[in-house]
């Protein structure tokens, strides 16, 4: 009964850990799409911020409703993956509009 119980605890430690790891891949990302445009005054914070929200937040939908049989370390990383590849697509988007 106590195994399970740390067993449980250590999952959600580590689901934990994951998500603060995608917020901080969603706050990097979302920088460095601002960083590439030559703008003098420099990208806004506020705007920084809801973009990371938002790749944030795209990226939880995929870390959650992945499969269930990816787990651990792969299903973190397609999250990053589909942080990245977003951020690129708003990237061109924004470079072509």
């Amino acid at each position: 009964m106590n195994m399970g119980n740390n067993v449980a605890n250590l999952y959600f430690k580590s689901k934990k850990t994951s998500l603060i790891i995608l917020a901080a891949t969603a706050l990097i990302c979302s920088r460095m799409l601002f960083y590439v445009f030559n703008d003098p005054e420099g990208p806004n914070l506020l705007i920084v911020v809801v973009l990371a929200m938002a790749v944030y937040f795209f990226s939880y939908a995929v870390y959650v409703f992945s499969p269930s049989k990816t787990g651990g370390i792969k299903r973190l990383l397609a999250a990053i993956c589909i942080q990245i590849l977003s951020v690129i697509v708003l990237y061109f988007c924004m470079k072509w509009f």
